[in-house]
Parts: C-alpha cells; structure tokens; sequence
C-alpha cells in the first residue's frame, strides 16, 4: 500500500483506524506453504486471537487455512465464518471442563493441556478424540511474557508428567489424535525449535494412533527494515526433512500442523492516528495523537517496538519525538525517536499493526475503539465500525432512579 493509499482510507473513515492489506495476509500464508510442500500433509491454522475480525477469518477460510481458536467464543466466530468443525482446533488453557464439553458438541478437534481436566474429560468422553499439549520445557520467545514452553509455564503438560499422562490415557481408554506444543512467540534460533521438536517426536512415539502433529508457531517478523526474523525456508527444510524421517519410522504419513498469527497478519496492519499537539518541554519533544494504549497497548505491555512513520511528510528533515497518547497515565508508543518533521494535524502510521492491536483495545478512559479497514485488490472496505457512545453505555444498566441528588448544604462558620 501507498502512503497516498492510507492518507485516502483515514480522510473516509476518520482516525485513529486499523487498516489490513489482504495482498500481504495472503503473501505470508503462501510463504509458510511453500516453505514446506515437500510435506506431503501440511496444515496450516491460522491463530484466530491475533486478529478475529470476521473478515480477517473469510480471508483465511477462503485460503484454505484453519483455525487455532482459543475460547469458546473464537470458535464460534470461526464457524459464523465459514470454517467446517474439524477445521477448527480449541487450544484453551485454564477452562472449565464445561467450556471444553460445549466444544466438543460444536464438533471441533480437542486440546487439552493439563492432567485434571484431561483424566475428566477422558472419563466422561472416552470416545471423543483429544490432541495433547506438552510443555517442552523450552524457554523460546521474545519476551517472558510471551515465552510459554518452559519449566515455570501455565501451559501444557511437562515432559516429565509423561507416566502420569499414559496412565490416565490406558484407564480411560481414550483416543489420542495428536500431540502439541508451542514455546512462545518471536523465535529466532531455528535450531532451538528443532531441539523441541525432537521432544515432540519422542513424546508422539509413546500413542499408536496420531493423526497430526502441532508444532505451534512463534515466528519472528520483522519490525523495522533489516530487522532480524525466523528463516521460514530454511525451517521447511530442515524441520520438513526431519518429520518425514519420523514419518517412516512412525509407520504412516501425519499431518504437520502449525499455528501461525503474528506471522501472517503482523505486517499487513497499519495504525493511522493523527497528531493533537506538539509540546515542546525541557528536555523532550512530544507529538500526541488522537490514541493511547487503549488503542495500541503492545508497547506498554511488552516494550514492543514499531516503526512510526509521518506519512504526512516522509520525506522531511529528521527529528527526535517522543510519541504519547491521550490516556490519563504513562502512555508512550516511543521514546526520542527519529521520525520526519511532525506539526499538528499530520498522520502517523505504525506499522506491524495486525498482530495483537486491536483484540487487544479497550474502552480505557472510556474512548471509543477505532474501526477497522480490509484493503483487498486495491479497494479499501469497512469491517468494522467506530464505535459510539451508545455502544459504550449499551450493556450498562442505570439505576437512575436509585439516586437522589444530595440537598444543598450550608455550612456554618
């Protein structure tokens, strides 16, 4: 997309607003495919909790993805979306058995990560094939918030929990379909992954009658140019290579499975939002824009870093901001920054907005959350609208008769 581009879709629709480029959504899931085609069973699906716009997931539906759904309500969307049942998996964590059990009455595929709910489960649904989330005990990821895989992690069950594991699994006589892991987010050392693989491998010998194999995902994309990422190519050749070895030795030919978010919508988001006030202090120049972590929260939550961009005026002189937001705390998208000369009224765009930004607003300080654009085939489309004060108070209930105004009083002296 051009600047002019995204220039266009904020004078229409106003900023703040999310805009998605459906060509690069696209480019990244074919990437991901071509890395490993010579697996002769590849499926790919997509995270839904990056981005669960009902659009988003037409697009991927329309790719031939599935979906990776983590709450009973994204498997829901995926089904309004177009996705058959069994092309859905549900990865929660920490859910009642209740919430798995109406799951499993949608006919979606089962994981589950832990032993209580899985000695439950298997007692009451012995027939209902179930995946299995181990936990590698591999520290992976960017960041220990969104490193999952290791040793003091909620999520999945530990290696060394394996006897236990196979012991509810001969009680209950129940049906192993597949095994799962994810170690975390924003991994670079191939080699790392390959090492947990492994792990997954020995732990697939020990059920006769897998279908597929979850390697999860993580995968790093860069966020600024030359940034570093996950050489997916050389992944695919090496990691395909290894599970059609494992393949053989297994006696069959399985499904490799991954679920990929961030790496395919991440670079096809742009934050647009529009700068209030240059403040010029002591030490600091600010530029405020019409947003704040209620908007865009990654940099506060993670110390996610990206790339801002005047798109008003790319090519003017440099100089060092420090972009805010309009929220009543410490609320900073980047500190001293270079970004190109930004007077009040220019449009900012950040970029790698489509992974984790908008599932992740809020109604914070009670502004409304942005809208959302598809750009696909050269047309921008709406799919979602900016909100209003009527969807701010709509589920709100007022007692406003419950309250009577406090008589005035005089105080003596």
């Amino acid at each position: 997309m051009k600047n002019t581009d995204l220039i266009a879709i904020a004078e229409e629709y106003g900023a703040p607003v999310y805009v998605y480029n459906a060509d690069k959504i696209i480019s990244q899931f074919n990437r991901l495919s071509n890395a490993f085609s010579d697996v002769p069973n590849l499926k790919l699906n997509y995270a839904a909790k990056a981005l669960s716009n009902i659009s988003v997931l037409r697009l991927m539906n329309s790719l031939g993805s599935g979906l990776d759904t983590v709450s009973i309500q994204e498997v829901q969307l995926g089904l309004l979306a177009g996705f058959a049942p069994e092309d859905i998996i549900y990865t929660p964590n920490g859910v009642s058995l209740e919430e798995i059990e109406e799951a499993t009455q949608l006919g979606v595929r089962i994981n589950i990560d832990n032993l209580s709910i899985l000695e439950q489960f298997g007692t009451k649904h012995p027939h209902v094939p179930v995946c299995i989330r181990i936990n590698p005990h591999v520290m992976a990821g960017g960041n220990s918030k969104i490193s999952v895989g290791h040793i003091d992690s909620k999520f999945g069950i530990s290696i060394h929990q394996i006897p236990h594991l196979l012991r509810i699994v001969e009680l209950t006589k129940m049906n192993i379909n597949g095994i799962h892991m994810h170690t975390g987010s924003d991994i670079l050392d191939i080699d790392v992954f390959l090492y947990a693989s492994e792990i997954l491998f020995e732990t697939a010998r020990n059920f006769t009658d897998l279908e597929f194999i979850d390697f999860g995902s993580g995968f790093k994309v860069p966020y600024k140019e030359g940034d570093i990422q996950t050489n997916i190519e050389e992944l695919g050749q090496k990691l395909g290579g290894r599970f059609k070895e494992f393949c053989k030795e297994y006696g069959r030919d399985l499904t490799l499975a991954f679920e990929p978010g961030k790496f395919l919508v991440s670079e096809a988001g742009s934050f647009l939002a529009r700068v209030n006030v240059v403040k010029q202090t002591t030490s600091t120049v600010f530029a405020s824009v019409d947003s704040g972590f209620n908007h865009f929260i990654r940099p506060m939550l993670y110390g996610a870093s990206h790339e801002i961009v005047n798109i008003s005026n790319p090519e003017g002189r440099e100089r060092y901001y420090s972009v805010v937001g309009y929220i009543c705390e410490t609320d900073t998208f980047a500190n001293n920054r270079r970004i190109s000369e930004i007077t009040e009224g220019d449009l900012l765009c950040f970029r790698n907005a489509g992974a984790y930004c908008f599932t992740m607003a809020s109604n914070y300080n009670s502004r409304y959350r942005p809208a959302e654009v598809l750009w696909y085939k050269g047309h921008s489309h709406l799919i979602r609208a900016r909100e209003t004060f009527e969807d701010i108070v709509r589920n709100q209930v007022d007692h406003s008769g419950l309250f009577q105004p406090r008589a005035d009083q005089v105080i003596a002296k």
